[in-house]
């Protein structure tokens, strides 16, 4: 079964590979100019005009590979060597224009940008046009076409523009770091920072817990990842590199819903820290909403700040989906308790990295959490979470108006109107990506049953209460 939906995903993960290969054996210093010769061997291209070229982008890909560029602090980078320079022209009309009676673009344009010439041919002033897309959804033959790149297009927060040599260039003021411009990129010119050199150093330095125990703590998306072999292999396989315990971020997610659940009960209305992109969004676009955001630190800090308080010299890797974790760590309320974040796309390439074949491997067990700390992993997952919570609290008098907000699109929308209180709302459950985490940038897959396999995931829990998960802490 395939590993990953997208060449370029099969790309960037030959450069992880070997990356953590070379700092494995401790030669990256040494080897660090062959690794483009290896993926890109002879003289042949594969994609691009020429090997030359090729190769010129695999050194840029291993640099982002090795943590990027310093001087920038977002976790999201641009190679613009890479870049392809996509059309740019928003919508226009095609040939396929039969120049109709019905005129519907004209009548649905609120702005008055088209006209139509003496054949009846439909025209769009760009003057005029805000690119809202209301003509081409309603030209019935597709007849008017957008022509905006797929990263423009990707990112719901406009922080993507193009520089003066055409290529894209991310305002750092806008961009919460949600990865989706890192997918849908159809050029792979935009990456997400690695950070794999550290864990591996981490790893290593570690020597099988006897300098200090390293801890996984893996997100519960993972459920509906590595869909080529068992989760138990997965978690065996994470021993197999050299970590100490395999723990549940969901359990994370059940702690989170218990105090999430009482301090709604509490403020009557709340949005969910739970998604770092989707905080990070309130913080730049509603900062007068900044005060409603749950105080929790999210499922991934929670469970890590346990560990760490519990249990002494311990080190905590995170494992997800997701890129915005990445930016959550470097925030002093977090970086105390997470040592290093891996997308799941990283642990591929760790594993073939040190040659090992998880389908081979004996079934591990992973138990911490219950149903509704596993179900964090979907949109509507969090909210469901806190009905329970409140339920199990005695709490059952505060009734629950849940809004969950299924991308940034639809986040934008429900915070919009509760700060013109058009909306009674009193829980905003806000996940950046669609699906929510099992959509999140850092995945192998992208399928349509990653939610079903979610809710199996969580079926199988041994702890049917989110109490009963969190007793298991005392």
């Amino acid at each position: 079964m395939r590993k990953f939906d997208t060449k370029v995903q099969y790309l960037k993960y030959k450069v992880l590979r070997e990356i953590a290969k070379e700092a494995w054996n401790e030669t990256l210093l040494d080897n660090i100019l062959e690794i483009p010769k290896k993926i890109v061997p002879g003289n042949t291209p594969t994609m691009r005009c020429c090997v030359y070229k090729e190769r010129a982008i695999l050194e840029e890909r291993v640099k982002v590979a090795m943590g990027g560029d310093k001087s920038n602090p977002n976790v999201i980078q641009v190679l613009p060597i890479a870049c392809d320079e996509c059309p740019v022209g928003g919508f226009e009309v095609t040939n396929a224009c039969r120049g109709c009676l019905a005129h519907r673009c004209e009548d649905v344009c609120k702005m008055g940008a088209i006209s139509f010439d003496r054949d009846h041919v439909a025209h769009i002033d760009k003057s005029k046009c805000v690119e809202c897309g209301a003509c081409a959804k309603v030209c019935p033959y597709t007849a008017i076409v957008s022509h905006k790149r797929p990263c423009q297009n990707a990112c719901k927060v406009k922080a993507i523009s193009m520089d003066e040599n055409k290529a894209a260039k991310i305002d750092n003021n806008k961009c919460i770091a949600c990865g989706a411009c890192v997918y849908q990129c159809p050029f792979g010119a935009i990456m997400d920072k690695s950070y794999i050199i550290n864990v591996v150093d981490l790893l290593k330095k570690s020597s099988q817990g006897k300098n200090y125990k390293l801890y996984a703590v893996v997100a519960p998306s993972v459920s509906s990842q590595f869909t080529y072999a068992k989760l138990g292999q997965v978690v065996t396989g994470l021993k197999v590199l050299g970590f100490h315990t395999v723990v549940e971020a969901a359990l994370g997610a059940d702690m989170v819903a218990q105090a999430e659940s009482k301090e709604l009960a509490e403020k009557g209305f709340l949005t969910s820290s739970c998604c770092p992109a989707f905080v990070s969004y309130i913080e730049k676009n509603f900062p007068d909403m900044r005060q409603f955001v749950s105080h929790n630190l999210s499922p991934m800090a929670t469970i890590s700040k346990y560990i760490k308080d519990t249990t002494e010299n311990a080190k905590v890797i995170f494992i997800g989906p997701c890129t915005a974790k990445k930016a959550e760590v470097q925030k002093s309320s977090v970086k105390p308790y997470v040592d290093a974040v891996l997308t799941f796309e990283e642990l591929q390439a760790l594993f073939d990295s040190r040659d090992i074949d998880i389908t081979t491997l004996e079934e591990g067990v992973l138990d911490n959490a219950s149903y509704f700390g596993r179900i964090f992993a979907r949109c509507g997952g969090l909210a469901d979470a806190v009905a329970e919570g409140l339920k199990e609290q005695g709490l059952d008098d505060f009734e629950l108006k849940a809004c969950s907000c299924d991308g940034i699109e639809e986040c934008r929308i429900a915070l919009l109107k509760k700060s013109k209180n058009l909306t009674d709302v009193n829980f905003i459950e806000g996940m950046a990506c669609v699906g929510g985490c099992i959509g999140g940038a850092g995945c192998l897959t992208h399928g349509t049953k990653d939610k079903a396999e979610v809710d199996k995931y969580g079926r199988e829990a041994l702890e049917k209460t989110i109490a009963d998960a969190v007793s298991m802490l005392k």
